[in-house]
């Protein structure tokens, strides 16, 4: 190729391995992925990659392995500054005892947007690049969000009873259209309808956010059948499971992100099958919180849109997406019976691809592929604890640690550069959490 006829480009990756995640089952040996305007252009050998592209930035990492960033599908980030404060109770305990009322003490603008900045830190560390969102007070959610360049789909959050975000039913929905009006056409934030679980939202509400719902094509995002408590109390108050509750006021649909669900009849899979739900698998939350298993196996086979999620810090107690899937796969298989079952790859894919389409963000990113927004995370394959690489996909999902994430870009813009974090104030982040920690301390005692 001539000079004349080389291309330019922002940004060009060389990586030792790379894993597009789409097609499935790939891994691209000494390739490259070149980045303009922050979408990925192409992704080619190393070699023919030098000789096309003139660019303005050139990161060489040949002993890594370039994978989507990780997208975090549940997650109630503000809470990473309750990290620790109630641990070893069961959810009800856990939940109504100890969370909720330190929340009541605590939660404000202040308190959220210190949350998710906290939050933002530790997914970049760990390679995530994307997360759904799950809280009050969704407009500074947003704003903290975007200020430090990070892709979020953030929760409209509606719930049977006053809180600090909203009175009562009618300003929840005001405010909630309030904060999708001013998102909605934001190239890194958007919503959804968060309402917070079956057992805490009334029929009435849920058929008013189906409306809007529809109108506004927006995902519905909630926790469903998390517990067998959940699902024995709604059919002793409604006469039905919860999922049978959902589909009678229609909504058990594409638009539906169903977060645990791990109680599951064989007719209730194939429900959500047939509908297109997704379902966002937390097992380390509902390990912790003996919450039941979600039988990530058997939604595969259906054909189920598998995520996975961390939950938040206050139950699980960490956001690290490499720790989370490796969960994820291994218990997947002594759940099924079948060591064979929910696979390396299957795991990696639905850590990104998953959550990506679950949130309605697959369009956008996921996947290493022509077109979509440059999430990209490169993560080294060269310590000890990776060594010999004799299958790189097998190595990141059951031996990788978020500790080897060594560089993240979000829509092309460096965020993590050689482990450190890129225009985040490490120091300050870290002061403000132990001042949380003081101030929350006052309340537990």
């Amino acid at each position: 190729m001539t000079e004349a006829a080389r291309e330019t480009c922002d940004l060009l990756i060389e990586a030792g391995f790379v894993v597009p995640v789409e097609p499935h089952g790939v891994v691209l040996e000494d390739h490259a992925v070149a980045v303009s305007g922050g979408r990925i252009v192409a992704i080619l050998p190393t070699s023919e990659a030098r000789a096309r592209f003139d660019a303005v930035e050139v990161v060489s990492r040949p002993e890594a392995a370039l994978i989507p960033g990780l997208v975090n599908a549940h997650v109630h980030n503000p809470m990473t500054l309750l990290r620790g404060v109630a641990d070893d109770l069961s959810l009800k305990v856990w939940l109504q005892q100890h969370i909720w009322p330190i929340e009541a003490a605590v939660i404000g603008p202040e308190f959220v947007a210190d949350g998710v900045t906290l939050a933002i830190a530790e997914m970049l560390r760990g390679g995530t690049t994307c997360c759904n969102e799950n809280y009050f007070f969704p407009d500074v959610q947003a704003a903290t969000y975007k200020r430090y360049g990070f892709r979020a789909r953030v929760g409209l959050p509606v719930i049977d009873f006053p809180t600090a975000w909203a009175k009562s039913d009618d300003e929840y929905f005001d405010r909630a259209g309030e904060v999708h009006d001013q998102w909605r056409d934001d190239a890194l934030i958007a919503t959804a309808f968060a309402p917070h679980a079956p057992y805490t939202v009334s029929d009435a509400n849920f058929e008013h956010i189906r409306m809007l719902a529809d109108q506004l094509d927006l995902p519905v995002h909630l926790h469903l059948h998390e517990t067998a408590q959940e699902v024995e109390q709604s059919q002793q108050k409604h006469g039905q499971r919860p999922i049978a509750r959902l589909n009678r006021l229609g909504l058990i649909n594409d638009r539906l992100i169903a977060v645990h669900m791990t109680q599951l009849t064989e007719g209730e899979i194939h429900l959500c099958a047939e509908r297109g739900v997704s379902v966002v698998h937390c097992p380390e939350s509902n390990l912790k919180l003996a919450s039941g298993f979600c039988p990530a196996c058997a939604l595969q086979r259906a054909g189920v849109n598998l995520a996975i999620g961390t939950d938040g810090a206050a139950s699980n107690n960490d956001l690290d997406m490499f720790g989370e899937t490796r969960t994820a796969a291994i218990l997947a298989k002594a759940v099924a019976d079948d060591a064979a079952g929910f696979d390396a790859f299957s795991a990696l894919r639905a850590a990104t691809l998953g959550g990506a389409k679950a949130m309605g963000f697959d369009h956008l990113v996921g996947s290493i592929e022509p077109g979509k927004q440059a999430d990209l995370v490169c993560v080294d394959l060269s310590a000890l604890e990776t060594q010999p690489l004799h299958h790189v996909v097998s190595q990141l999902i059951y031996a990788t640690g978020r500790h080897q994430v060594s560089d993240v870009w979000i829509a092309g813009k460096s965020r993590l550069a050689k482990r450190e974090l890129v225009e985040m104030d490490m120091a300050g982040i870290l002061a403000n959490a132990k001042q949380w920690r003081a101030r929350i301390a006052q309340i537990v005692r």
